[in-house]
């Protein structure tokens, strides 16, 4: 069996701004076995460690967003440089259906693509909604664009698509677009939201939760989900994100 805790030296082949502060990484090589919704430790000598969701396996791509010294050091790499990786990681989405809505909110958009891309080669349908605070914010909607998937955007301030949060871009979506499975990427508040909707609709959804990780396989017990969190979607308490999920799943009924 492969070992998931050793490193691969990986370079970078391209470094590709996505917005003001976000770039994706594209490396030399693919990441075998890399499933949507799983995750990688990268790791840079003498500077840290920190996951980043997948973007892409063939070749690995992680689109990260410059928001401490750990990530500037990251999107400060240029073509030809090594970087180190340990994974994949974690229980990814798994596709359900024929057509599908792809929620991302904020960074969340990154591992989004990778499995829009996975669901396009299977001949499915998929529309997928980005929120974000403004126009500034938002990743990645020319590159889901361009796949071939439709779009439709919501930012807070109402400087693109719809005014509000990315709730409201779903609600309208499936007026006409009837998805069979929901797929979610996003801060805490946006999920619970999206959890209730699923719930409310007799939806099936799959949600990938952020949280602190330090080890990546479930031994440091820092990316726990709180309790209050785990009894609003039914999870276990003691659920682990970076083992028992990122993502975690509800099927109605």
């Amino acid at each position: 069996m492969k070992d998931m805790q050793a490193y691969q030296r990986y370079f970078v082949s391209k470094s590709q701004p996505k917005n003001y502060r976000t770039r994706s990484l594209v490396l030399d090589r693919p990441l075998a076995d890399a499933q949507p919704g799983q995750f990688v430790m990268a790791w840079l000598p003498d500077i840290g460690e920190k996951p980043f969701s997948i973007a892409g396996a063939d070749p690995l791509t992680l689109t990260v967003a410059d928001v401490g010294p750990f990530s500037r050091a990251l999107c400060c790499l240029e073509a030809g440089q090594p970087l180190w990786v340990r994974g994949p990681l974690g229980q990814g989405f798994e596709l359900k259906g024929k057509r599908h809505i792809l929620v991302g909110g904020g960074y969340g958009a990154a591992p989004l693509f990778f499995l829009a891309k996975r669901a396009l080669t299977r001949g499915d349908e998929v529309c997928v909604c980005l929120g974000a605070r403004n126009q500034a914010e938002l990743l990645l909607a020319d590159d889901f664009r361009e796949l071939g998937c439709r779009v439709e955007l919501a930012t807070e301030d109402g400087s693109t698509g719809q005014r509000g949060l990315v709730l409201e871009a779903v609600r309208a979506a499936l007026t006409d677009f009837p998805a069979q499975t929901l797929y979610a990427c996003g801060p805490k508040p946006m999920l619970l939201a999206l959890a209730a909707f699923c719930k409310d609709n007799q939806l099936a959804g799959q949600f990938s939760w952020e949280a602190m990780m330090r080890c990546g396989i479930g031994l440091c017990g820092s990316c726990e989900i709180d309790e209050t969190t785990c009894d609003a979607v039914g999870l276990g308490h003691g659920w682990l994100t970076c083992k028992d999920g990122p993502v975690s799943f509800y099927q109605p009924g």
